[in-house]
């Protein structure tokens, strides 16, 4: 049996020391006696019996209050019901992600005009109806009391007119006398909304738009256009390649468009096609990344080598051809055995790196050309329309406003006094414009800086448009009228320009006079309606472009003459999968999301290798300053590459709202700059322990396997000679089936959900997507500390091996749905049962809490409510919110099918039963049969990598019955024979090793 670990300290049987007192996560002892009740009559140290002699009180008197005074709940019904809405009944919209840095093509949910809960749209041909955590929690920004609801000059209401008069008297004056302004946005993709930049330019011809990315690729731009003429990002085909080498690019996780590389990345991983392969996958990187942690070979490096391994990558394939070889001191990595797997998949190969620099992307670029990969695997003719920013016209923006010569800046969803290295440049500059603008959803540091704050819509209010890549568009429409007294960006520089049509007409005209004329459609109402009900619409690209020769004379000007300073640390900065950039920091679900890798949650931290901690003396929580200027609590991170740091961005916010303020800290100021362009490694001249320390909230620790295999895999080899390899457990489970249980009959339906671990790359897109359809609750970081986190899934992530480099193995887990549920026969008052169709259910207004199915479940799924969390309590004076849910704004997220619990209640995964009965009803409504597949489960609806599947065990023919009887197919703990209904796929590695 695999040897499988949690953490450094399982790795060494150190049982960690706390402050709190606990066992597990079902509370044994529980630490909540001082702040439940009476802080002057219980403390910490209280007895477990005192505690249930007063907890037995409390129920009581709970028992008798409610029966004196319920909360008023007010339902107000239509005056006159919309022919649109019927209560009671979900409608979908189709529309369109884009916060800049990430798109994907959406449906969204909505009840009696309220944005519940996002989905995928299947009919995108790039995201495929894949989604992401970032995705599927942008509908609860849109309820963020922190938004901006009405404008504003200098912290002061004014009404629109007078805004619009007064900034129109300001641009006109700066036109006549010359002075330049600078409209500054992140990448725009909308065709709509560059027509109406282009009309606000020549309205005003000293205006400049300058497009900012906080997470730049000009480095990419700038290699594309020497190396083939065409400055663009190409569209990378992960499912046509069968070796992927990457070099610190979390493909999977933040670098350009990971939902479609993660749906094509899948394809590449499946076993259950009838394939007999699947690709290798290296990744070469400092920290641990999400992409890294599912790669089959992963080589931990410095930053600073990675030119150096990528010129003797270059040098060992054009040996062979006689070309010129780039100067380069050796690496510190053998590249052959690299090499001689590129040689041999010739054309089916993909090298990529996450690197701003020029001269790597130009190194990659001859790497991909060798390997015969352009119009293969790398597609230059048909571009990612993101990132386009260029580094090099931010810095010519600073420059010009630090010497006086702007008039105006008019910043539109950009932040650059939080997220670039010289915001206090730009704050300085700032006070030399005569005119500064806003354009802005939510609060930020960079509109708080300004003097006029024009409120734009949240992307669920608004119209718009999107082209990801030539000719492929996708439409957004508001599923909800404006919240507060906002206007749509776009509408807002029509304004200024004197056209007073809306932004919608404006985006009607424009389709009118692009996509239209080229669809070959002859009706623009039809084409139009079909557009807006589909969201995406393909056309032919407009201008074909030309195909370009590789310029061999690009890498003629590099010269690597010496490496780094292998005696000093060099520091990392890289972007979480949840809060990103920092945009959506004030997003309680994204704070409260475990890290893929880390399992850490509300803040960030410094990871450090365990090699390197054990010399210098330093231990997790450990609070470490760097260079003298940010001090952050130390994480010994398993794979982390010795000498080395990294250090998440996208924290440290101080003008975001009450979820992100001062949460964790701001690491933008030390990216570091070279030429122009951002870099995000920077060598460490000091490290200082502060002698104090720092608890963090890591969730991963909760939970242990006990020596336990419930985590299996085998290596490719392995599993062709045998296709049960790494599941023999499985077999001796089987020949075992003594049980004190009556068994179940199932006449009917019996409901069963199949995992493939090799298809599951982590990236929690399920987990959010849980929390909005199930109304799970925000507890915060205090609770999650005492470890009473709410999440209805768990993603445990276990190593194995090398502590300096393990293999990374990850298990979504939910509650199992025992057929034998050993929680069912310990409630005392029946709350927990079993259904007919074979889900094991929660009788909400039934359970006491008493707490003995969560003792009794071997898999720890259950979760109790310690607190009100959500105002569903009969007692007042009885809530504990740290996040703000409770807030009627906020409360308009909330699911109407799904109840809302309180406190003293367990509650669990219910396989989204009320998805299931509404497609039963469904179809019972239209007399047919319910089709395999047509219900699914909001964990599997938003996997970008498919790995969920849910239906019938009972039909012999539907698709989860065909995985339960594959040869991978396990059950959690099934020696203990209490029949889950979640069956996991082995893990499989395209590896020597398992």
């Amino acid at each position: 049996m695999k040897e499988l670990w949690t953490s450094p300290e399982e790795k060494n049987n150190i049982r960690r020391k706390n402050p709190v007192s606990h066992v597990n996560r079902q509370g044994m002892r529980d630490e909540y006696l001082d702040e439940i009740l009476d802080e002057k009559t219980l403390q910490a140290t209280a007895s477990r019996r005192d505690f249930l002699k007063l907890f037995g009180f409390s129920i009581a008197s709970a028992a008798v209050a409610a029966s004196c005074e319920q909360p008023v709940r007010k339902a107000i019904p239509y005056l006159i019901s919309p022919e649109e809405i019927t209560p009671g009944v979900a409608s979908y919209f189709a529309s369109t992600f884009f916060d800049g840095t990430e798109y994907c093509s959406i449906l969204v949910k909505v009840r009696d005009g309220r944005p519940i809960k996002i989905e995928g749209n299947e009919l995108s041909p790039v995201t495929r109806g894949g989604t992401s955590a970032r995705v599927q929690a942008s509908v609860l920004s849109l309820y963020d009391e922190a938004r901006y609801k009405n404008p504003s000059l200098e912290g002061k209401e004014l009404s629109w007119d007078n805004a619009d008069k007064q900034i129109t008297e300001f641009l006109t004056k700066l036109y006549t006398e010359n002075k330049e302004v600078v409209l500054l946005t992140p990448t725009v993709i909308s065709p709509s909304t560059l027509a109406v930049i282009r009309q606000f330019t020549s309205k005003y011809r000293n205006v400049t738009h300058i497009q900012y990315d906080s997470s730049p690729a000009s480095g990419m731009l700038s290699a594309n256009n020497e190396s083939f003429g065409n400055e663009c990002i190409p569209s990378y085909h992960f499912d046509k390649a069968e070796l992927i080498v990457s070099f610190g690019a979390d493909f999977l996780g933040t670098w350009l468009c990971p939902i479609e590389y993660t749906k094509q990345y899948a394809v590449t991983r499946n076993l259950t096609n009838g394939e007999k392969k699947i690709s290798k996958h290296i990744q070469l990187e400092a920290n641990l990344s999400l992409t890294g942690s599912n790669a089959d070979k992963r080589i931990p490096i410095k930053p600073s080598h990675e030119k150096i391994i990528l010129a003797n990558l270059y040098n060992e394939l054009v040996e062979t051809y006689g070309k010129k070889k780039i100067p380069s001191p050796s690496s510190p990595v053998d590249v052959s055995s690299l090499a001689k797997d590129i040689k041999k998949n010739h054309g089916r190969s993909l090298i990529i790196s996450g690197s701003n620099d020029r001269e790597v992307q130009l190194i990659v670029n001859a790497i991909n050309q060798a390997a015969g990969n352009y119009g293969k695997t790398i597609d230059l003719n048909d571009p990612l329309l993101l990132r386009k920013g260029k580094d090099e016209e931010m810095e010519g923006f600073i420059s010009r406003m630090e010497s006086g010569n702007l008039g105006g800046v008019i910043f539109y969803g950009t932040n650059p006094l939080y997220d670039h290295p010289l915001a206090e440049k730009i704050r300085e500059g700032l006070s030399k414009c005569e005119l500064t603008i806003a354009i802005e959803s939510q609060l930020s540091e960079t509109a708080e800086a300004a003097s006029y704050v024009c409120p734009d819509h949240h992307y669920l209010e608004s119209w718009n448009d999107a082209e990801i890549k030539p000719g492929v568009y996708s439409l957004a429409q508001p599923a909800i009228a404006p919240l507060f007294n906002t206007r749509q960006g776009q509408e807002t520089l029509l304004r200024w320009t004197q056209d007073e049509r809306t932004y919608h007409d404006f985006l009607k005209d424009h389709w009118n006079n692009g996509p239209f004329r080229r669809s070959g459609s002859s009706d623009f109402f039809s084409f139009w309606n079909s557009c807006l009900r589909d969201g995406v619409i393909s056309l032919q690209k407009s201008v074909q472009p030309s195909v370009k020769l590789y310029n061999e004379s690009s890498l003629a000007p590099i010269n690597i003459e010496s490496g780094s300073d292998d005696t000093g640390f060099e520091l990392l900065l890289y972007e979480k999968v949840s809060i990103g950039n920092g945009r959506h920091a004030n997003n309680p679900w994204l704070q409260e999301l475990p890290d893929p890798v880390s399992r850490i949650t509300w803040d960030n931290y410094l990871n450090i290798s365990l090699q390197d901690a054990e010399k210098k003396g330093w231990k997790t929580g450990d609070l470490i300053t760097i260079n003298d200027a940010i001090t952050l609590p130390l994480l010994i991170q398993p794979g982390q590459a010795q000498g080395t740091l990294s250090a998440a961005l996208g924290y440290g916010r101080e003008k975001a709202g009450r979820v992100a303020d001062g949460v964790g800290q701001n690491l933008s100021p030390l990216i570091g700059l070279k030429e122009g362009a951002r870099v995000f490694t920077i060598p460490v001249s000091r490290l200082e322990k502060t002698g104090e320390g720092f608890r963090l909230a890591q969730t991963q620790t909760h939970t242990s396997m006990e020596g336990r295999a419930i985590v299996r895999g085998a290596s490719l080899q392995e599993w062709l000679e045998d296709p049960s390899a790494g599941n023999e457990m499985h077999k001796e489970a089987e020949e075992h089936n003594a049980t004190l249980y009556k068994a179940h009959e199932f006449k009917g339906h019996h409901w069963g959900m199949s995992i493939d671990l090799n298809k599951c790359t982590g990236c929690s897109a399920c987990l959010i997507a849980c929390s909005s359809e199930n109304n799970v609750p925000v507890v915060g970081k205090k609770e999650v500390l005492r470890i009473h986190e709410m999440h209805w899934i768990r993603i445990d992530r276990y190593y194995e091996g090398d502590p300096e480099n393990p293999r990374v193995y990850r298990q979504p887990v939910m509650c199992q749905h025992c057929d034998n549920a050993p929680c069912e026969n310990v409630c005392p008052v029946v709350a927990t049962n079993h259904s007919d169709e074979g889900l094991n259910q929660m009788a909400y207004n039934r359970c006491i809490g008493t707490r003995y199915c969560n003792n009794n479940c071997p898999y720890k799924v259950r979760r109790f409510n310690w607190f009100d969390f959500t105002t569903a309590d009969a007692l007042k004076n009885n809530t504990y919110d740290p996040a703000g849910m409770t807030l009627d704004l906020k409360r308009m997220v909330l699911n109407p099918d799904v109840t809302v619990r309180s406190k003293g209640v367990m509650e669990k995964c219910s396989f989204c039963v009320q998805r299931i009965q509404e497609k039963k009803l469904n179809a019972k409504i239209e007399n047919r049969r319910l089709e395999d597949l047509e219900i699914k489960t909001a964990c599997q609806q938003a996997c970008p990598a498919e790995a969920i599947v849910f239906g019938d065990t009972n039909d012999p023919g539907s698709k989860v019955s065909g995985l339960f009887a594959d040869t991978r197919n396990y059950y959690l703990l099934e020696e203990l024979h209490t029949l889950p209904s979640v069956g996991y796929l082995t893990k499989i590695t395209n590896s020597d090793e398992a």
